[in-house]
């Protein structure tokens, strides 16, 4: 617990104001923002959420519009950088920015006839293993370090970078860290592209990122936007506060009666015997303590009947929800026993009456909860716990972790909180698995909401302790200053022409259902998807792979309209459908793109999906597509019978493609100047 000078434990009082100060100091400094002054940066967030708040009316007509509020629009964004929906200053950023590529240009560090001929058609290896990658986890991230390869090769210093399915904003991330060599994996790209003959122009890319999320962009936000030096400072005082009320939940009495600190808590399902009826609970009688493993047979604690998971009969329970002001039923889970820590030795205890005392306390406590209490939203990802009872969002979390993360978020409204607080929502969930044996505190099974029939209840006080590290250690690597926003990639309210280069990640089609898995987290946040435009494949959505083509195709036409003239798109993809392939490259070529290059992206650890799956693709694929020039355009009609126009496009997309391609020390042959492809690629571009 937090103490003061005197070494008195603080009072509430007195560490309601230590955060009421960690607040106020950061926002000391005068800020500029579009060309306007503030007295500080709470100055600034102020005026543009007044601006926001006027022209919320016109943007709610806008495809991909969040489901939420007009307050909770406004309180998660921080305009005119992030906003919870779509942006209206973005224009006003481009802008800007082509003001300051003059300034460059005088400078000598662009160049105004800056060109890319050849495509980025190297292989890339990167690892996941760095603090910005591993502050904050999401169901599909590209490493920044991979993506800083295709923007250094494809523009320059200046050059405005634009992701429609930013996800967590990596693309972002990767731009501003464009702007140096001096740590060592900018060293490392340095070394690539100097023995590939290829001169790098360091420097600061500019980039616009929009994801259909609020979950995701809420994340991409934090990594994109200003961070003030104070702002762990701020979160440390708010977790100091949290322990100074609730240390007490996780504490435990040893064997001795010394207070004990609970590093988790393991419950279980409880079933009935098919034989004699009676409960039986699941981790008494199928888990092995001596092998640390669930046994396929065991013997049930009444009767002594032989049985198997597969027979048993759930246990349900009828109570009364005090959240929801109704009885509800629910399979019954029990506490079974403690890990807790005494010094620097663990041990595991049964639980005793002073643990069950803690958690009737916590149970009161949790009575008046207020924070969140949504319904699951439709899906069979989302619903698929409603055969356990568990249809609301807070029945996913047990008494404690409500109490927390509700004290937690009441404290301060900043992006930053929100962020800390988001990137555990789900570790500390019923979702963490038991797994014995496994020394990994937080075991969620990605991709999916499923509950095991063990639990491992985590320490919410360590869970977010341990996060603040990491983020420590993200944030003082993190200088940026991109945009961020809500917003559908079918329609970017961006310029005509006014991108230097597009890298993305759209989704996989039917892998990941991104609104039913973000569902939770966004609840906490109180602004949901609108998955109306969500291009995924999805049966209990009804989004048939038609409707995912179709929407791939509007996002990659809107692409094509805001690209520049000869510039490029780098996209990366994943998929072991042959139909779902299909229907990206389909996309591809109705928006107008040409293809140059289909390369691969091994992002070294493989998902669960990737690593059990045998038919699936362990590396992703990287394409490369440029936009026409508008000169190529202007003489390519539709219908014309002058080979003159047909020798143009073979012409111009020759220029867009290697001669050769190396491979470790050797080189391969580029099929895409093969006269068949050249020949498709013209065909299905006339088409």
């Amino acid at each position: 617990m937090s103490k003061n000078e005197q070494g008195n434990l603080f009072s509430t009082e007195e560490m309601n104001n230590i955060i009421s100060g960690a607040m106020q100091f950061q926002q000391q400094d005068p800020v500029t923002c579009l060309g306007m002054e503030f007295e500080n940066d709470e100055a600034r967030r102020t005026y543009f959420r007044e601006e926001l708040r006027k022209k919320l009316p016109e943007l709610r007509k806008i495809e991909g519009f969040p489901i939420g509020e007009d307050d909770d629009i406004i309180n998660l964004s921080d305009p005119p950088y992030y906003t919870a929906c779509p942006n209206p200053w973005l224009n006003d950023f481009i802008k800007e920015w082509e003001e300051e590529k003059k300034q460059l240009e005088k400078e000598g560090k662009r160049k105004a006839d800056f060109e890319v001929k050849e495509p980025y058609a190297s292989d890339v290896s990167e690892g996941k293993n760095n603090p910005i990658y591993n502050a904050h986890s999401y169901h599909t991230k590209v490493p920044h370090p991979a993506i800083m390869r295709y923007i250094l090769h494809y523009t320059q210093p200046g050059d405005i970078v634009y992701d429609g399915f930013a996800g967590t904003g990596m693309t972002g991330v990767a731009a501003s860290l464009c702007d140096s060599s001096s740590n060592d994996t900018e060293c490392k790209i340095q070394k690539e592209f100097t023995q590939k003959g290829e001169h790098i122009k360091w420097g600061k890319r500019q980039a616009i990122l929009s994801d259909l999320s609020p979950s995701a962009s809420l994340i991409s936000a934090v990594y994109n936007t200003p961070l003030t030096a104070n702002s762990i400072r701020l979160l440390s005082c708010i977790l100091n506060s949290c322990k100074h009320e609730y240390n007490w939940m996780y504490e435990t009495k040893h064997i001795d009666g010394s207070v004990a600190k609970i590093n988790y808590t393991v419950w279980s399902d409880v079933f009935i015997c098919p034989h004699c009826g009676k409960e039986v609970v699941f981790t008494n009688i199928a888990f092995d303590k001596t092998n640390n493993k669930i046994k396929e047979h065991f013997l049930c604690s009444s009767c002594h009947s032989q049985l198997t998971k597969r027979i048993l009969d759930k246990c349900w329970v009828t109570s009364y929800d005090p959240i929801l002001g109704v009885t509800i039923q629910q399979q019954k889970k029990v506490p079974v026993f403690i890990n807790y820590t005494v010094g620097r030795k663990n041990y595991i205890k049964d639980f005793d009456d002073f643990d069950y005392d803690c958690l009737k306390r916590a149970d009161d406590i949790a009575s008046s909860f207020t924070w969140v209490k949504e319904r699951m939203m439709e899906g069979s990802e989302a619903r698929r716990n409603d055969r356990q009872g568990l249809t609301h969002v807070h029945h996913f979390y047990f008494s404690k972790a409500l109490v927390i993360l509700e004290y937690i978020l009441s404290k301060s409204n900043s992006k930053e909180v929100k962020f800390w607080v988001n990137s555990q929502l789900i570790n500390i969930s019923k979702l963490n698995r038991f797994r014995p044996g496994i020394s990994f505190p937080y075991n969620p099974l990605s991709g999916t909401l499923y509950i095991g029939s063990q639990i491992s209840e985590a320490n919410v006080l360590v869970a977010l302790e341990n996060k603040l590290n990491k983020l420590s250690n993200a944030f003082k690597l993190l200088d940026t200053n991109n945009v961020s926003c809500v917003q559908s990639a079918t329609c970017t309210n961006l310029p005509n022409n006014s991108i230097d280069y597009i890298f993305t990640d759209p989704p996989f089609g039917a892998n990941i259902s991104y609104s039913e898995l973000n569902f939770i987290q966004e609840s906490w946040l109180k602004v949901l998807t609108n998955n109306k435009e969500e291009a995924i494949v999805n049966d209990s959505l009804k989004k048939t792979r038609e409707t995912y083509q179709f929407l791939m195709s509007a996002s990659l036409k809107e692409y094509n309209r805001v690209l520049k003239p000869n510039k490029w798109i780098t996209i990366e993809f994943s998929n072991t459908s042959a139909t779902i392939w299909n229907a990206i490259q389909r996309a591809i070529e109705e928006a107008g793109f040409i293809v140059t290059s289909v390369a691969s992206l091994d992002k070294q650890t493989g998902s669960f999906k990737a690593v059990t799956t045998t038919t699936a693709v362990k590396q992703d694929l990287v394409i490369s597509c440029y936009k026409p020039s508008d000169e190529l355009v202007k003489r390519l009609p539709i219908y014309s019978s002058n080979n003159d126009y047909v020798w143009d496009f073979i012409a111009e997309h020759l220029e867009h493609l290697p001669v050769h391609l190396a491979r470790g020390n050797a080189t391969t042959t580029v099929i895409e100047r093969s006269p068949k492809i050249l020949y498709d690629r013209l065909i299905s571009y006339y088409v």
